[in-house]
């Protein structure tokens, strides 16, 4: 049976609204999600809250019953609570009905099986968390292996970074390495590293990609290091028609991904 917490004061109140904090984040291995679909869209991949607060106005809706009841088979404790609690915890104005405070996680390389997609997202030094949230979502939506994050990235647990990824954090396996430790993972299996590089005359239409590809982005401000642009099998761009000299770093990705993706169907078709 749930609990009702509505005062501020609460310790447990106080112990999820710091986890928007990354250290405090880091500390108890816990980050929050929100919002009933991004929380039943966890709960279909396995993924649970370990704490679970939501609005007593949703008590009755069937999807939120039946979280609060996997919650707590689990284990886990579910509070009915205000919507000036769930605007604490989440400082958004007009919060969503619930909020999960779910245990980080982080898949290795070797556990990735890279046979199980034609395409897989690479991001290098990514530092805005609506970006790494919108790569996600567009991993999800073209059926991406993974995401891997390499080197200084943004934290992917971060609020703003869950809450661009509407849900796609759950769903798609994501990977947190460095680049001396990815570069020889990828060598010893099959994979085309394919990097996004104003430094090259290859069209990002015209360019040969072999499956699996390993599409590279890198940092917004910067692009890729001269080093890993070095290690690439392929530097494609997308020209620049007007006076911008490049497109954000998570459009850019989306594009290059639905090359990717229409260039290995019309190969398998031939």
């Amino acid at each position: 049976m749930p609990r009702v917490i509505t005062a501020f004061s609460n310790p447990l109140v106080k112990r999820v609204q710091a986890l928007r904090d990354k250290r405090h984040r880091r500390e108890a291995g816990l980050f929050l999600a929100e919002g009933l679909r991004i929380l039943t869209e966890a709960r279909e991949t396995g993924r649970l809250p370990q704490i679970l607060f939501f609005a007593a106005a949703s008590a009755r809706h069937p999807l939120v019953l039946a979280l609060v009841a996997a919650v707590e088979d689990a284990g886990g404790e579910a509070i009915e609570t205000s919507e000036a609690i769930l605007s604490k915890l989440s400082g958004k104005d007009n919060p969503q009905a619930m909020v999960g405070a779910f245990a980080t996680f982080n898949t290795a390389l070797d556990d990735l099986d890279r046979g199980s997609s034609a395409i897989w997202l690479v991001a290098e030094r990514l530092r805005d968390p609506g970006n790494l949230g919108t790569i996600l979502r567009t991993g999800d939506a073209v059926g991406a292996g993974g995401l891997i994050l390499i080197g200084d990235s943004v934290d992917p647990f971060s609020t703003e970074a869950v809450r661009a990824s509407m849900g796609a954090l759950f769903t798609v396996p994501l990977v947190q390495t460095t680049w001396a430790e990815f570069l020889p993972w990828l060598r010893a299996g099959p994979g085309q590293l394919v990097g996004l590089s104003l430094r090259t005359e290859n069209n990002y239409r015209t360019a040969p990609y072999a499956a699996p590809t390993f599409l590279l982005t890198g940092n917004e401000a910067q692009g890729l290091p001269a080093e890993i642009e070095a290690a690439c099998d392929l530097l494609v761009k997308m020209p620049m028609l007007g006076k911008a000299d490049s497109l954000n770093a998570a459009v850019a990705t989306a594009v290059m991904a639905y090359e990717v993706l229409a260039h290995h169907a019309s190969a398998k078709d031939a």
